[in-house]
């Protein structure tokens, strides 16, 4: 398992020479976690009932806002909270970007079980901005309901009604430093359901960025696009089935899944040069293909599909390909 991952971080220094990688833009990693179901009763680490009430695995995953690439993985037992090990989750994937070329500045982004002291110094000590969603415990709903109504700011592209606003505040004691906390609140939805005389419902997050708020708030939401990274791993690779009944074996599994989605991934955004691509759209367009090879003269031919909607496509994308493995 430790050596795939270290193969796993060297494809991933060769992909981003070869024109994948950030170089020195801004990156933004958005962590997650994510409960992978098990049915056996013989999984080692997976029969433990998870916080949720299923069995499985809780791996934890870095991926790269914007592209997709998963920069780093760890397989984790069912019982295990969100946020466990996440520090040295957070070190040892800055570490891998810094090795693999990256040399802007790097931003963390993480929803609320990430929220801790633990997993916010990383990130500081790290040299990483930072925006996590901060739990809604009582010291953050008494500072809330002080905000005066002329201090929220209405967002013009959300819904009718949102608004945004922020105040300082130290999260995690007094002997942490200020940082900005950035809360949205917006009307309930049809069918939702808040508690008696709240006529809103509020989102909260820290940070230590410092842009405007509005734009910090959307950069925020735009966390939620792990949930699709994860996803495709899922149900484009093939995560959402763990074969072993060993634990290692499982996160040797977890480790070439993520190879297999980072490699569809540069082939879509290096070879055609395009944005997102699934790995079920290039698996049926262009990487399960019929055919067949004849020999003639010596020579061997591959025959492709004569009306196949892909085929220049394919062919740019193959010479493009061939090119960037010569470069590097």
């Amino acid at each position: 398992m430790r050596q795939l991952d270290r193969v796993a971080g060297e494809l991933l220094g060769r992909a981003w020479a070869g024109g994948a990688g950030p170089g020195g833009d801004p990156l933004t990693i958005d962590v997650d976690s994510s409960i992978l179901e098990t049915y056996g009763l013989a999984k080692q680490g997976g029969m433990a009932f998870t916080y949720n009430h299923v069995r499985g695995y809780h791996p934890l995953f870095a991926t790269v806002a914007g592209t997709g690439d998963v920069i780093h993985t760890r397989l984790r037992g069912g019982n295990a909270h969100t946020g466990r090990g996440a520090a040295s989750f957070i070190a040892a994937t800055v570490g891998r970007v810094r090795a693999a070329g990256a040399t802007g500045p790097i931003t963390l982004r993480a929803d609320s079980g990430f929220y801790s002291a633990n997993a916010v110094g990383a990130a500081r000590r790290a040299g990483m901005a930072y925006s996590v969603t901060a739990k809604l415990h009582k010291g953050v709903q008494k500072a809330i309901s002080a905000i005066p109504e002329q201090a929220w700011v209405p967002i013009p592209y959300f819904m009718e009604g949102a608004a945004v606003a922020e105040f300082a505040y130290r999260a995690f004691g007094q002997r942490q430093p200020e940082v900005r906390l950035i809360v949205r609140r917006v009307p309930p939805t049809p069918g939702s359901q808040l508690a008696l005389l709240v006529d809103y419902a509020y989102h909260p997050f820290i940070t230590d960025r410092e842009d405007d708020m509005v734009s910090l708030e959307a950069d925020h939401r735009r966390h939620a696009e792990v949930e699709n990274v994860i996803r495709d791993l899922k149900y484009g690779v093939g995560l959402n089935h763990m074969p072993s009944g060993r634990f290692g074996a499982n996160g040797a599994w977890l480790v070439v899944n993520v190879i297999a989605h980072n490699l569809s991934r540069w082939c879509g955004r290096v070879g055609l040069g395009t944005g997102i691509v699934t790995t079920d759209t290039m698996r049926r367009r262009y990487f399960c293909l019929p055919g067949r090879i004849t020999t003639s003269a010596r020579r061997l031919t591959l025959h492709l599909p004569t009306r196949w909607p892909w085929a220049e496509q394919f062919i740019a994308a193959l010479d493009t390909m061939r090119d960037v493995v010569l470069v590097t």
